[in-house]
């Protein structure tokens, strides 16, 4: 349209061209009506802040382009719809000033007045990214490839991939928060115009509900409109959160119809985030959606062997085996068991030996939720039975050994949840074929015999 090239023209001499890129590109105009202009802009957001920021440059451009009697009237997308529904929008009229009449079928909420983040410089604001965390110490396993590989991706490229945007889910102490603070830290240090916000969904709920109280709904709003990247941590904290919903709802529409990057992390899949809108959960799928799983041996392994090294520590092959065998919940529990193992060397004064590493492991256990290490069920097992541990682990085939050690397979495969892998290491090395072996010969006798029944229930007794 040529009266809008015209505006175009006054607003590129008027402002930065960051600024013009970012407000004014985006704009389409719509249609000329006599004196007055419709132009689509992409959010309430964004009229909000053309409106309170470039109020004086609109009035020069209209004034140039149709004259003193030019008026301008945003036409808002509130949803962009779908191919069965045509998209939301909503008119703001303007008068002749620009003095902004707020339109009756507009959220009130979203209207309120805001926070001057004028003159934004990124290289002040605190990020709150963790410099620690960094693609060099995470550990890249089968467990977590693609979504180290996407994160990657982004880092080098925030706002440009597909992956736009990234939502990584999994369980606790498994590295999500590690992976995406990486990401943010690796934008930061090489894209210093970039401007990197990690804030967890809790933090920007409280955020919120300041800005409600305060009256300053439109300073947090815009504030959160500038940030060229965005990780938002542990989403699923915004169930049920109508209110907080709403306003990441138009944030998010903002943030990626204007090209910034925005990642997520949350304890679960999407689908099964209960109490989040449709059509919040409808964006997240935008982008990529990858998980993160348990990591496996060799993961479990290759994470130690890291931790030790940056904490400049050696200890034996058969140590980090045995840790890497005995621990297989999460990341998190992992390091906190060599901090630990380290403390005690560090205060006994003593080398880190497998000695060591089972009475540590066995002590943080035992303060912890879970309560039984394949240690124990060895130890129990071989007192009940009147034999040793080393006879459970040895390669003897004598019949009163082997059907203690079946039993003591299958305790430890009940109650340390342990794969069958690491259970065959704890017994001589003994593959996961005799592992499932020994578990079905026992599952078998408990459900016929009466005698192997009550063996197993006054085992089971000693570890309450």
């Amino acid at each position: 349209m040529t009266v809008w090239n015209r505006c175009l023209h006054v607003i590129r001499e008027s402002v930065p061209e960051q600024s013009f890129k970012t407000w004014f590109e985006p704009i389409v105009p719509l249609r000329l009506n006599g004196h007055v202009l419709t132009i689509q802009v992409p959010s309430q957001f964004f009229y909000e802040w053309l409106e309170e920021n470039f109020v004086h440059v609109l009035r020069k451009a209209l004034d140039h382009a149709i004259g003193r009697d030019g008026q301008l009237e945003y036409s808002i997308i509130v949803d962009k719809g779908n191919e069965t529904n045509r998209p939301l929008t909503v008119n703001v009229p303007t008068t002749k000033s620009t003095q902004t009449a707020k339109p009756d079928n507009v959220n009130p909420d979203i209207l309120k007045s805001p926070f001057q983040l004028k003159d934004l410089d990124s290289l002040t604001l605190d990020s709150y990214l963790n410099p620690s965390y960094t693609f060099d110490n995470y550990v890249e396993g089968d467990c977590n490839r693609l979504a180290r590989n996407a994160g990657y991706a982004v880092a080098q490229r925030p706002g440009v991939t597909s992956f736009n945007p990234l939502m990584i889910y999994g369980g606790v102490g498994l590295g999500k928060t590690h992976l995406v603070q990486a990401i943010g830290n690796y934008i930061k240090n090489n894209n210093q115009g970039k401007f990197v916000l990690y804030v967890t969904s809790e933090k920007f709920t409280n955020q919120f509900l300041n800005a409600i109280k305060t009256d300053t709904l439109r300073d947090f709003s815009s504030f959160y409109m500038q940030v060229d990247v965005l990780v938002l941590d542990d989403v699923q904290f915004l169930q049920k959160k109508e209110k907080t919903q709403e306003i990441f709802f138009h944030i998010f529409n903002h943030l990626h119809q204007s090209g910034r990057q925005i990642i997520m992390t949350s304890d679960r899949a999407p689908k099964n985030l209960d109490g989040l809108e449709d059509r919040l959960l409808s964006r997240f799928k935008w982008g990529l959606t990858t998980d993160l799983q348990t990591p496996d041996l060799e993961t479990r392994i290759a994470i130690i062997q890291k931790k030790l090294q940056a904490e400049g520590v050696y200890i034996e092959d058969n140590v980090i085996e045995y840790l890497a065998h005995s621990i297989n919940t999460n990341v998190r529990e992992l390091e906190g068991v060599i901090v630990s193992l380290m403390a005690q060397a560090s205060l006994n004064r003593r080398e880190i030996d497998l000695e060591l590493a089972k009475h540590t492991l066995r002590n943080i256990v035992e303060d912890s939720e879970r309560e039984v290490t394949i240690d124990s069920v060895q130890e129990v097992v071989a007192d009940f039975f009147g034999v040793t541990i080393a006879e459970l682990k040895s390669k003897s085939r004598k019949r009163e050994l082997v059907y203690p050690r079946q039993v003591a397979m299958y305790l430890a495969k009940e109650k340390t949840g342990l794969p069958l892998k690491s259970i065959g290491y704890h017994f001589g090395g003994r593959d996961h074929s005799t592992v499932i072996h020994a578990i079905q010969t026992i599952s078998e006798l408990v459900s016929k015999k009466a005698e192997t029944r009550d063996a197993i229930e006054k085992l089971k007794a000693q570890f309450k």
